[in-house]
């Protein structure tokens, strides 16, 4: 009997050679094959030397690859797109963009025009109050020739001395001449003499005030106070038109678009007034002069 089943053994792996791989699991005393269902002895030399048994091989559960890829990263230009902001997004940041009644910028720019019109008119006040920063707001030509000037109040210092008198302190002998000849060319009719103490001092008489320089400065004056009421208007024309963008976009009602409208004009008026007084002011002074 185990001749006959040594000669079967050899007959079955001879015969039913397995084409493809197969897998064995026990039944019994036999081994059957999952994929063609055929059972052999389990002492088949075939399964032994071939295919070893499930228990000699143990079978394992299919593994599945997993693919990595690199993470994506923002590009660091759409970034700075993203995070660039524009020039205009304080002006159209929405808690001012919708207040009508904000007149912060109006107010602002009319305090700017009365701050220029006051520094313009104080420099007209020559008459019996003569301003040192007249002559300090000189531009002196160090070398003959060149187009390069330097502000005098940079290159002396100028100190009222009583009365009709000012004296120039220069800092260095070589820019005494240039500095003498800034004063005399100024439109100021001004008369700079050395001084006998110091050859690095100069003397100043400030001139008593005529009929035509009093008409001079007056001119001055009230150019300078149209200067100033453009500079109201062009403040109130930029708040004009930040109330149409909102009428345009009817973020805003109607109502309270008209009641911002009156109280810009209040405002505007008021800034007119402020710079008619401060002209009128100076003009006094001056034609008393």
């Amino acid at each position: 009997m185990p001749q006959k089943l040594s000669n079967f053994n050899a007959v079955l792996a001879t015969t039913f050679r397995p084409r493809v791989p197969h897998s064995f699991f026990s039944v019994s005393c036999t081994i059957q094959c999952s994929t063609c269902r055929v059972r052999y002895p389990a002492a088949s030399p075939y399964l032994s030397s071939q295919n070893p048994s499930p228990q000699a091989r143990p079978s394992r559960p299919p593994t599945r690859a997993f693919s990595t890829f690199p993470p994506l990263l923002k590009n660091k230009r759409d970034g700075e797109k993203g995070n660039k902001r524009s020039p205009n997004d304080a002006a159209t940041n929405p808690a001012t963009e919708l207040d009508p009644f904000d007149f912060s910028e109006l107010e602002a720019g009319i305090q700017r025009a009365l701050e220029r019109l006051k520094d313009e008119l104080s420099k007209l006040r020559a008459g019996g109050r003569f301003n040192p920063d007249i002559v300090e707001a000189l531009r002196v030509s160090l070398t003959k020739g060149s187009k390069e000037t330097v502000r005098l109040g940079d290159l002396a210092q100028v100190v009222p001395r009583g009365g009709r008198t000012v004296v120039v302190l220069v800092g260095e002998k070589d820019h005494v001449k240039p500095i003498s000849s800034a004063i005399l060319a100024s439109p100021h009719s001004l008369n700079p003499t050395p001084s006998p103490h110091s050859p690095l001092e100069l003397t100043i008489s400030i001139p008593p005030p005529t009929q035509e320089s009093r008409l001079q400065a007056l001119t001055s004056a009230s150019k300078a106070g149209e200067t100033a009421s453009h500079a109201v208007r062009q403040a109130r024309g930029a708040q004009q038109k930040k109330l149409r963008a909102m009428s345009l976009t009817k973020k805003v009602g109607p109502d309270d678009l008209k009641k911002a409208g009156t109280k810009m004009e209040k405002v505007v008026e008021g800034g007119n007034a402020e710079v008619k007084k401060v002209v009128e002011g100076a003009r006094r002074v001056l034609e008393q002069g």
